[in-house]
């Protein structure tokens, strides 16, 4: 995260907190002053103030707390002058309170705009590097040669085991055929959502091809590990097949190959892809 972004994170906390005690000390003083009525129509008053706050701006804020003062003098006067009631000093509050509560607001809806608008060049960044697949949030093969090799560089250090898992749609040539283009759009979201909630946190998910689907999941792990996570990938996506109404009645089979990294026989990430994709034809 930049710089930027930190401060802007900080902001976003600092402001849920000021809007926090602020709501507690609005509390406070609502139960203080009494005036039951009063209470409940400036609070409805004001968190529509507060609303009007977060879709139009501050400028419309400012005017609309305006004129919610002028109202509260309106029935401040009204009751003075002709109902001839004692003027209720003690809901004075309400002339300051929504006003600090829209500028903190402001702030706070400002900061997480900017945080959405830079989560919003990140991404297109690493959509444009190839690096990114927008339509599943999966990584690509670009970004899987780059982390494999910084697993393979760690392997070398700390002799850790890595290995690859390559997943793929059996027959998928003839399949798409036979399906609509939603169906193939539910099968590649299905089988992706699949591998990534069956898999670690630690375990990275790619998208290597979208025409030949082909999944990737690079981990830090034996042969026998790997084979484990695959057949834990193959039979949640089995379960889901069956409750999905648009795939449930075709017949469609998650094939899977493991390989775990070889020094001597491997130079490049793309000797780990190759390998993998090799493995898949032997399941079934």
């Amino acid at each position: 995260m930049s710089d930027e972004n930190k401060r802007e994170s900080a902001f976003q906390d600092v402001g849920l907190i000021l809007m926090l005690a602020l709501f507690c000390a609005l509390a406070i003083l609502m139960a203080v002053s009494g005036n039951l009525l009063l209470n409940i129509l400036y609070l409805f008053l004001t968190m529509g103030i507060l609303i009007i706050t977060y879709f139009f701006g501050l400028i419309t804020s400012l005017l609309t707390n305006f004129l919610f003062i002028a109202v509260q003098v309106l029935i401040v006067v009204y009751q003075y002058t002709v109902q001839k009631a004692d003027v209720h000093w003690e809901l004075a509050f309400w002339m300051i309170m929504p006003l600090i509560l829209s500028v903190i607001t402001y702030f706070m809806t400002r900061n997480q705009i900017k945080l959405q608008e830079s989560n919003g060049e990140l991404r297109s960044a690493l959509v444009e590097r190839g690096a990114f697949d927008e339509e599943t949030n999966l990584r690509t093969t670009v970004a899987y040669v780059e982390d494999a090799g910084v697993f393979v560089e760690t392997h070398r250090r700390f002799e850790l085991p890595v290995a690859t898992v390559i997943i793929k749609i059996r027959y998928f040539d003839d399949l798409k055929h036979m399906m609509s283009s939603n169906q193939l759009q539910a099968l590649l979201h299905l089988a992706s959502e699949t591998i990534k909630a069956e898999t670690r946190n630690n375990d990275i998910t790619y998208l290597l091809n979208v025409e030949d689907p082909t999944w990737a999941v690079l981990l830090y792990s034996d042969a026998a590990g790997a084979g484990i996570a695959a057949n834990r990938v193959k039979a949640g996506f089995n379960k889901q097949l069956l409750e999905n109404s648009l795939l449930a009645d075709l017949a469609i089979y998650m094939i899977a190959g493991v390989v775990q990294w070889n020094d001597d026989t491997m130079t490049t990430p793309y000797d780990l892809i190759d390998a993998g994709v090799r493995e898949t034809q032997y399941d079934f």
